[in-house]
């Protein structure tokens, strides 16, 4: 037992003076390749198993035929080990070094392609990372390049409809200074009409600029849809009349919901003056309201004859107008955008999808506790 202790002290000594010079060159070596690193274990558990068997062999008396054979099994191990090393190096570098050129796609198009071959599955949860990324990275540049075109959209139509009122109210104002204008009273109520025309896109466009900025202040409080929808018709009235359209709220549930009053009436206001100008004359535009098992669903149906299924997912878009909404007195496609992020601030959804003979726009809400 004695003698084992010993041998286990000397091969310990041994193998530890070599495993510290080991530690040591690996430290220096740390921001070297991997295949110096590898090197460097597979010569270090050779080397301390040989100055383990040494420090033994001495203590033991080992005849030198005895130790010259056990010196040559050593050697001969140190041989296969290190070329081991090196070829597992080189394959994990050579890997390594294609994931980087594969990697530098992303700096051009977002995309990115693993190389072909074996890897060890630490590089192989790389690969599946980085295309993961670089799946992220493509549809965020399309977001942003599809936001891009609608700012750049917003930005000319804004400018088209801003142009038209204020060449109208140029042209009202100087014939009422110069005494021209037959009907006075006429003009003035005209240019009323545009300035507040003017002012109402003033204030979407500040109202988006909120929502997008993440600063729209929202105060809730517990209401009942009854009574939300009760005002938003009462408002929608004069306008369905003047187009001649029938506005339908029977169906409206009191439920209860924990949302801003002021914020939720100006939804429930632009969906249906939304619909009301795109259903034709004698059509009729319905709201409804009632628990769903997500929540709660408010829907405006209107009679406009459906939406393009190419255009639905672009319904929400800032500045979308649709193909015969180009025009006033449409407005600048705002309404339902900010219908939109009114709603999300709320944490609900709006969508939207084609009935027969129109379409339905419906605001998920949660419902109170």
């Amino acid at each position: 037992m004695r003698d084992t202790v010993l041998i286990a002290l000397y091969a310990f000594a041994g193998a530890a003076a070599t495993g510290l010079a080991g530690a040591g060159a690996l430290r220096l070596l740390r921001r070297r390749s991997l295949t110096a690193s590898l090197t460097v274990v597979a010569t270090v558990g050779v080397i301390a198993m040989l100055a383990g068997t040494l420090a033994v062999a001495r203590a033991m008396f080992l005849s030198p035929h005895d130790l010259t054979v056990v010196t040559t099994v050593v050697a001969m191990a140190a041989v296969v080990s290190l070329a081991t090393a090196l070829l597992l190096g080189r394959r994990v570098v050579a890997r390594s070094r294609e994931l980087a050129v594969a990697a530098r796609s992303f700096g051009d198009n977002g995309d990115f392609a693993a190389p072909a071959g074996p890897a060890t599955a630490e590089l192989d949860a790389l690969s599946r990372e980085l295309a993961a990324t670089s799946a992220r990275l493509a549809e965020s540049r399309d977001r942003e390049r599809a936001l891009e075109t609608s700012r750049r959209e917003l930005v000319a139509w804004i400018s088209h409809d801003l142009r038209t009122p204020l060449a109208g109210l140029r042209a009202m104002s100087e014939a009422l200074e110069d005494g021209v204008a037959a009907d006075p009273d006429r003009y003035l109520r005209q240019i009323r009409t545009e300035v507040e025309r003017l002012d109402g896109m003033v204030g979407d466009l500040f109202e988006l600029s909120r929502i997008h900025a993440g600063t729209l202040p929202l105060t809730c409080s517990r209401i009942s849809l009854y009574d939300l929808v009760g005002d938003a018709l009462a408002g929608a009235d004069p306008l369905a009349r003047e187009y001649g359209v029938r506005l339908v709220g029977d169906w409206v549930e009191p439920v209860p919901v924990e949302v801003d009053g002021k914020e939720m009436s100006r939804v429930l206001g632009n969906l249906l003056v939304n619909a009301i100008r795109r259903t034709p004359a004698d059509g009729t535009v319905a709201i409804a309201a009632e628990r769903s098992p997500e929540g709660v669903v408010v829907s405006v149906t209107d009679g406009c004859g459906g939406i393009p299924e190419e255009d639905l997912s672009r319904v929400f878009d800032t500045g979308w107008r649709g193909t015969h909404a180009r025009t006033p007195p449409a407005g600048a496609g705002l309404g339902l955008a900010i219908v939109r992020g009114i709603v999300e601030a709320h944490r609900g959804r709006a969508t939207v999808r084609n009935i027969p003979g129109g379409c339905r726009f419906e605001v998920l809400l949660p419902a109170a506790p």
